[in-house]
């Protein structure tokens, strides 16, 4: 396969020409989590797992080596791709699967997926086209917001400093949406993620696989049981580029805005939105935090409409008591 990069950011089914669409257009693809694309794509689903079928699976799989794991869900599952922000843990899924396609040549590729935000530090950018050095038969896809190309662009169209002024709102357009577009414009029926139990958080308890609620989206999480250590390890034996950032105190890196180094004995993604109550951006939770956001505002402009109705009785009734006043 010959070596190319795509790059998006145009608009999904799902974004419509308003900014700020209604709660129920963002919750009219959600599908039960038996089956995979449905939502994103209309179409009859690719994957169908009844629950028993995925704890069978994840029961198995958590038997499996890493390597094992990554054959057989490239055997398994239809439109694999993997999503990455080209961290340590998906730079060790890429490299297995290197690996992999020279033991199947006439195997099925799995692309990658990078949502480019526009606020990934520099060396984030630089260790892209340096991976797709090292692996040349690598496609990659790339997402960015929405009628944006340049940090520039997309704060002239959105306001400056939106990951401050409207953080989910930010989440939404920088993250959540293009990763539907991808998801929609791809055929996407699964994802290879990054996510490990030690990472802490919310990401504890999952399971080798998961199906995303809101998409339909069959979720493999390949190393969800390695440490820190044993990535890190696995890098450093296979020589494979990593971040930089990652030998100045850094250990999980997203945008520059919300990434910070992290202290000895602190959970690796402590770094990321410190001080803030927030844990994931969006992609990775049960229900989108954009749309809990918007049904609040909803609720909110519910009420002031309502307010205003209210007040506009009153000051009729008002004008009403004074011209009978007047009257007598």
């Amino acid at each position: 396969m010959e070596p190319s990069s795509t790059s998006s950011s145009s608009p999904s089914p799902r974004l419509s020409s308003k900014i700020m669409p209604h709660v129920t257009d963002l919750e009219s693809g959600y599908v039960s989590a038996a089956s995979s694309t449905a939502s994103s794509t209309g179409e009859l689903p690719q994957v169908t797992l009844t629950q028993p079928h995925i704890k069978h699976l994840n029961q198995q799989l958590e038997k499996m080596s890493a390597m094992d794991r990554l054959r057989f869900v490239k055997i398994c599952f239809p439109n694999l791709y993997q999503s990455t922000a080209f961290g340590l843990t998906g730079l060790v899924s890429t490299d297995m699967l290197s690996k992999i396609e020279k033991e199947s040549p006439g195997s099925s590729p799995v692309d990658l997926i990078f949502l480019d935000t526009l606020y990934h530090f520099d060396e984030t950018y630089a260790l892209v086209e340096r991976v797709k050095e090292r692996y040349p038969s690598i496609r990659v896809h790339a997402y960015k917001p929405h009628d944006a190309n340049t940090t520039a662009e997309f704060e002239e169209r959105y306001g400056e400093k939106l990951y401050e002024t409207a953080a989910e709102l930010y989440d939404w357009i920088a993250k959540v949406e293009p990763q539907q577009r991808a998801y929609s414009e791809l055929n996407v029926a699964a994802v290879l993620t990054g996510r490990r139990r030690s990472q802490g958080g919310e990401r504890d308890k999952i399971g080798v696989l998961e199906v995303d609620d809101e998409t339909g989206i069959i979720k493999i999480n390949p190393l969800v049981d390695w440490s820190f250590a044993q990535v890190k390890a696995y890098i450093t034996e296979n020589n494979i580029p990593y971040n930089e950032l990652l030998d100045r105190g850094y250990k999980s890196v997203g945008d520059w805005h919300s990434t910070s180094p992290v202290s000895a004995g602190e959970d690796e993604r402590a770094g990321r939105w410190k001080g803030q109550a927030k844990t994931e951006c969006g992609i990775h939770n049960k229900k989108s935090r954009y749309a809990l956001y918007l049904q609040e505002m909803q609720r909110k402009a519910e009420e002031e409409e309502l307010k205003a109705a209210l007040e506009k009785v009153e000051r009729a009734q008002q004008v009403e008591d004074s011209t009978e006043a007047a009257s007598t």
